[in-house]
């Protein structure tokens, strides 16, 4: 017999509203078009032209004047090569021309799914029995390509949800690259790449112990144009220069709302999406607190996991992860470590649930099976649904399983408290599973999420509806982890 759950009113769509100005780019060609036609403007044309875009944009961007601007300087070398002086324009000039480099992009026109949830960092001015939240989201927009959003609410003693209204603008992060990498650190990870012995030594014999990126975008580019004919190889090749790529930090500005911080694809290996971030609250050994989330990285061809922390959901940083056991999709963090080691949860095979213990963070290796496909509604696969949950009676892991019909359920382990290697018990039954109210979607009878947490004894559950808008269920954590058990393995 399935256990009783109640599903909340609230519901999250996707808004078409929320808008982002980003540095469109067309090519060199026509980018020095521009910068001609713009130039060759007199400078009444330029007022005429710049001055109906900055009363209409303006009220739909937080100071779009300086977007412009910084597009325009990012082509700023183009300019030298038609005989412009940039530095000589006027700033309207400037703004214009940038105007040119911009587009609205609709970070969640087409879905607003897959959420987790976790609390907030600021818990002040709250009644008893109250928690502030904060719910990530994959944001899907033109081209399906997608990105991490947030909202905040707050859960009552009821454990009613309310959201916060999303706020007016969308912002994009400063993103600052890493300087300088260390040769020996960068090679060991690189392993997962799997380029040719004599290949890696090549590169690594051309760089120095210290060095930057521009330098080994240098030395790649020019062993590519020596194995033109080796298709293989350059795709080899790329990828190591995509891994340098992925490290990165993301600085959002101190006057935004946390619903204007999209974390949007910044390196060639997100090109085509980050996808299912996984948020957890991470205590360390000296008892501070950091937020991770691990997150799938897709450049239309490879799966890249990577790893996102945050102390404040201002400050980002980025990583890949590395190792055996950091395939496919999937991965999720316990929230402190096991055995003085860090543990992460996976299905690094697309079927079976993994387990995986580390001394570094960012470096798994030797999976271990953990569970597999049992029941019906999971013999396609079976994964997790975010980090686990410590309780008295073990880690609670939400799991969903794939069955007839491709349709996902969403259900729940138990893992073994100083051994989570070894499940204690696994519900029979989905926890909750389509209704007719949430199985038409973009990708029909899927309920999935990434992330839960417990409040005022009862386990909330954010789930994403048919991959197109997000809900919200809950279940007394006491009668869950009784059934769980009871049911066994």
């Amino acid at each position: 017999m399935r256990l009783s759950i109640e599903r909340k009113s609230t519901k999250i769509y996707p808004d078409l509203k929320r808008v982002v100005a980003r540095f469109f780019f067309n090519g060199e060609a026509r980018a020095k078009s521009i910068i001609q036609h713009v130039a060759a403007m007199s400078d009444e044309q330029v007022e005429i032209t710049i001055t109906p875009i900055l009363r209409e944009f303006s009220r739909r961007h937080r100071n779009i004047t300086r977007i412009f601007e910084k597009h325009a300087d990012r082509i700023r070398h183009l300019f030298a090569a038609v005989h412009v002086k940039y530095d000589n324009l006027s700033l309207k000039r400037k703004l214009l021309t940038g105007s040119y480099l911009t587009n609205e992009y609709s970070i969640e026109s087409a879905a607003f799914f897959n959420p987790s949830v976790i609390e907030d960092v600021d818990q002040s001015g709250l009644e008893e029995g109250q928690k502030r939240i904060i719910l990530s989201f994959r944001a899907v927009g033109e081209g399906h390509i997608s990105s991490i959003a947030f909202r905040s609410g707050v859960i009552d003693r009821n454990n009613e949800i309310a959201l916060q209204p999303s706020g007016n603008y969308v912002d994009e992060a400063e993103v600052i690259r890493n300087a300088t990498y260390k040769k020996e650190t960068f090679f060991q990870n690189a392993v997962s790449i799997k380029l040719p012995d004599p290949l890696m030594q090549e590169v690594m014999s051309t760089l120095p112990d210290e060095f930057e990126y521009i330098s080994l975008k240098k030395v790649i580019r020019e062993m590519q144009q020596r194995h033109q004919a080796d298709h293989l190889v350059k795709k080899a090749l790329e990828r190591l220069l995509w891994l340098a790529d992925s490290y990165y930090e993301l600085n959002f500005s101190l006057d935004t709302d946390i619903s204007d911080r999209v974390i949007f694809p910044y390196s060639d290996a997100e090109s085509r999406g980050i996808e299912d971030a996984r948020f957890v609250k991470y205590q360390e050994e000296d008892g501070s607190i950091i937020y991770y989330a691990t997150y799938t990285a897709f450049d239309g061809v490879t799966i890249q996991p990577k790893l996102l922390s945050t102390e404040d959901f201002y400050n980002f940083k980025i990583m890949p992860l590395y190792g055996e056991g950091a395939q496919n999709k999937n991965l999720a963090l316990f929230p402190r470590k096991i055995k003085g080691k860090y543990v992460m949860i996976s299905r690094i095979d697309g079927i079976n649930g993994y387990i995986m213990y580390s001394d570094k963070i960012n470096i798994w290796e030797n999976p271990q099976i953990l569970y597999t496909p049992k029941y019906p509604w999971e013999f396609v696969q079976v994964g997790n649904c975010g980090s686990p949950i410590e309780t008295p009676d073990g880690w609670l892991v939400i799991t969903h399983g794939v069955g007839p019909m491709r349709t996902y359920c969403v259900g729940a382990s138990l893992l073994d408290l100083d051994d989570p290697g070894t499940e204690i018990g696994r519900l029979k039954e989905p926890l909750l599973m389509p209704n007719k109210d949430e199985r038409e979607g973009y990708v029909p009878n899927v309920l999935y999420s990434c992330g839960s947490i417990v409040h005022n004894d009862e386990l909330i559950i954010p789930y994403g509806l048919s991959d197109y808008a997000s809900g919200f269920a809950t279940v007394n954590l006491e009668k869950l982890l009784t059934q769980i058990k009871a049911d066994g393995i």
